[in-house]
């Protein structure tokens, strides 16, 4: 069988050096086409991985640390009242929240820093409220105790002073300690409630439904929908044997908790009426 061979012609022309002819039998520079390639995916590699890095130490970095939310909030609360005011305002907040953190250690839960939201409040983390209804009613309590104390100080500073100022940051102080003790959860005095009554709960529902009908704003319609959510799920819950467990308080606790529920709320209201500037809109 006869075999057919391309017939191969020379070009006419020599071939001229350089990197790449076409069709001049050279052999390509594979190498210098990828090279640059190479490296671009080398740094995009790197970039990545410091990427990476960057994101695992974000929760590390100033900005998300309570310092830093602090510095955001004041920022956000000095659009509405200025400066002064925000930052006395962010730092009742804190003395609030560290009443929570103090008691959570106290039981023994291990609980994280505030981390602050503006025009939301405050937040911390920790797995539980303690081992039973009375550790979760002192860890509720402990925030207004320690944010009555707080506002007290500012009030006594703003007596001494003649300043108006605080004694208006005394006064928001004092009404943001009080509205922490409507008994609701996740409110302050829906945790004390949980070493009292039940009941309580569902007063507390009916006493946020009322302030978000008369007085609404989108910081009650949310407090409303979390009130909602917790009451119902700890309504549903509170006849199975956990529940009976966690809520059992010996009665001298229930009393203990019950005075200091009703004591702070008679002096908080007593220290809103003491620091209350009467406004004149009219001038």
């Amino acid at each position: 069988m006869e075999s057919t061979q391309p017939t191969i012609t020379a070009p006419s022309h020599p071939v001229p050096e350089g990197p790449i002819h076409p069709g001049g039998g050279r052999r390509v520079g594979w190498r210098r086409i990828f090279a640059p390639i190479g490296a671009v995916l080398v740094a995009i590699a790197k970039l990545g991985a410091q990427a990476k890095a960057l994101l695992i130490l974000l929760p590390k970095l100033k900005l998300f640390t309570t310092a830093g939310t602090m510095l955001v909030s004041v920022g956000a609360y000095s659009l509405i009242w200025g400066w002064s005011f925000a930052a006395g305002f962010v730092l009742l907040l804190l003395v609030h929240e560290m009443g929570h953190v103090i008691q959570l250690r106290r039981e023994g839960v291990k609980a994280s820093a505030p981390m602050f939201i503006p025009f939301l409040g405050a937040v911390i983390s920790a797995k539980s409220l303690g081992r039973d209804a009375a550790a979760e009613a002192r860890v509720g309590l402990a925030g207004p105790v320690l944010g009555s104390l707080g506002a007290a100080a500012v009030a006594a500073l703003a007596i001494a002073t003649g300043s108006d100022m605080l004694r208006a940051l005394a006064f928001t102080g004092f009404l943001l300690n009080l509205f922490n003790l409507l008994p609701v959860v996740p409110l302050d005095g829906g945790r004390a409630m949980a070493a009292l009554s039940p009941w309580a709960w569902i007063v507390g529902f009916a006493m946020i439904v009322a302030l978000a009908v008369f007085f609404p704003n989108p910081i009650l319609i949310l407090i409303l929908l979390f009130a909602g959510l917790e009451t119902w799920r700890r309504w549903q819950t509170r006849r199975t044997p956990e529940a009976q467990s966690y809520y059992r308080v010996a009665p001298h606790i229930r009393i203990l908790v019950a005075a200091t529920y009703l004591g702070l709320v008679a002096l908080l209201a007593l220290g809103m009426t003491a620091t209350h500037l009467p406004r004149n809109f009219g001038s």
